[in-house]
């Protein structure tokens, strides 16, 4: 039993202050374990809208619901739109009878549904599968070969694991996605969630997918957005600020669940994944969706000039201003590249995630820190306060100020 204490905590912390939390991410990755396991043995009452009885009791919403305390769920929420007018009623209520906890499978749709009929009323908590917090350090190497959506990693073995990723993107596109409304063909999307994942870590062009597919320019910008829209992939926007220098100012896209990113290059096994030409960018990818998972930034970016200087990961993170960069090597070097982002960007720190097993120095503001410490404590293990005595100059550099 793998128990994700902080998801569970973040969702518990949510229904505390909140009149109603949306739980939402793909098909599969565990909301309704997670939504049970918050219900524990309180009083709850459950709506599951693939079940014919759940849907039953829900022919007249505002009855059903209205006499209920306690904690209310609704699974698979994107099934019914007409609910959430109901639930705005619902939750406006004073004092509160309950409180509702919905679950759905991402999609714009049902964000853009959210937050017009549930504007002010409702958190929104995005997940995806496990992540290595959940797993543990000594887990790294599995969980980065499977992925993290449960099934897939849980398998007993690694043929089963692939079987099951191949089967989870075939009735994704065929039968999900239609679902949620979408018309493109769905051999057409594999063949550019593909494009993406042989692009994995690079600046998007719109250019070159397009000519494959003989599509548009922006139809091929229109298939990325839908893509990053149910969680599938990653844009990493571009940061740029008033330099004097030329910046990149088109994102970088990453498939997000590096199982599935290894399934569509045809990667079957660990020996496979470390002599591929994608093996680096895919430990990139990795490294960036834990360090964001572990650390909740309020903002996440990438930074690049034409020059040549870039910065994997910049961070927000209370006033904090963080770095990031994912090297899968032995013993990761202080670069010119570092050093320029340090300056340009005014970074506080910038920590290497690398995958070796000790922590150590390259200055006074750049640590190679092991991967495996995002698992032990985020953004504590990963960015310590600083004390130092460059912290003491500042402060009283501050003082003096005054």
């Amino acid at each position: 039993m793998i128990r994700r204490t902080g998801l569970l905590s973040r969702i518990r912390t949510a229904l505390s202050r909140s009149r109603a939390v949306a739980l939402v991410g793909p098909r599969q990755c565990g909301k309704t374990t997670l939504a049970r396991a918050v219900a524990g043995a309180g009083r709850t009452h459950y709506f599951d809208l693939e079940d014919p009885r759940s849907l039953a009791r829900l022919a007249e919403p505002m009855t059903a619901l209205e006499g209920l305390r306690g904690l209310v769920v609704i699974d698979e929420v994107q099934l019914r739109p007409d609910l959430f007018p109901v639930l705005r009623v619902l939750a406006d209520r004073k004092p509160l009878p309950a409180r509702f906890l919905v679950l759905g499978s991402a999609s714009p749709a049902l964000l853009r549904q959210t937050s017009e009929s549930l504007a002010g009323r409702i958190e929104i908590i995005e997940i995806g599968g496990f992540s290595l917090a959940d797993l543990g350090a000594r887990r790294l190497a599995r969980h980065w070969q499977r992925g993290g959506f449960p099934l897939s990693y849980l398998a007993r073995s690694q043929a089963a694991s692939a079987a099951w990723r191949a089967q989870f993107v075939r009735s994704f596109l065929e039968r999900e996605l239609p679902q949620l409304g979408v018309t493109i063909p769905a051999q057409a999307l594999r063949r550019f969630w593909t494009m993406i994942a042989h692009y994995h870590g690079q600046i998007w062009s719109a250019a070159e997918p397009a000519r494959s597919l003989g599509v548009a320019e922006t139809t091929a910008r229109r298939y990325l957005d839908l893509l990053t829209g149910v969680y599938m992939v990653r844009q990493l926007q571009p940061w740029h600020e008033n330099l004097g220098k030329r910046q990149v100012k088109s994102p970088k896209t990453y498939v997000r669940d590096s199982g599935l990113l290894h399934h569509l290059l045809g990667i079957n096994a660990e020996d496979e994944l470390l002599a591929h030409p994608k093996c680096g960018a895919s430990w990139e990818g990795y490294a960036i969706e834990e360090a964001i998972e572990a650390i909740q930034p309020d903002d996440a970016y990438f930074w690049a000039t034409h020059q040549g200087a870039e910065l994997d990961l910049l961070l927000f993170k209370n006033g904090r201003r963080l770095g990031i960069e994912a090297k899968r090597a032995d013993a990761p070097a202080l670069t010119r590249s570092m050093r320029i982002a340090l300056e340009d960007l005014k970074l506080e720190q910038l920590v290497v995630l690398y995958p070796g097993p000790q922590r150590y120095a390259l200055s006074d503001r750049v640590t190679v820190v092991p991967l495996a410490m995002v698992a032990e404590g985020g953004v504590a293990a990963l960015f310590p306060k600083r004390t130092g005595a460059r912290a003491v100059r500042k402060q009283a550099a501050s003082r003096r100020d005054e």
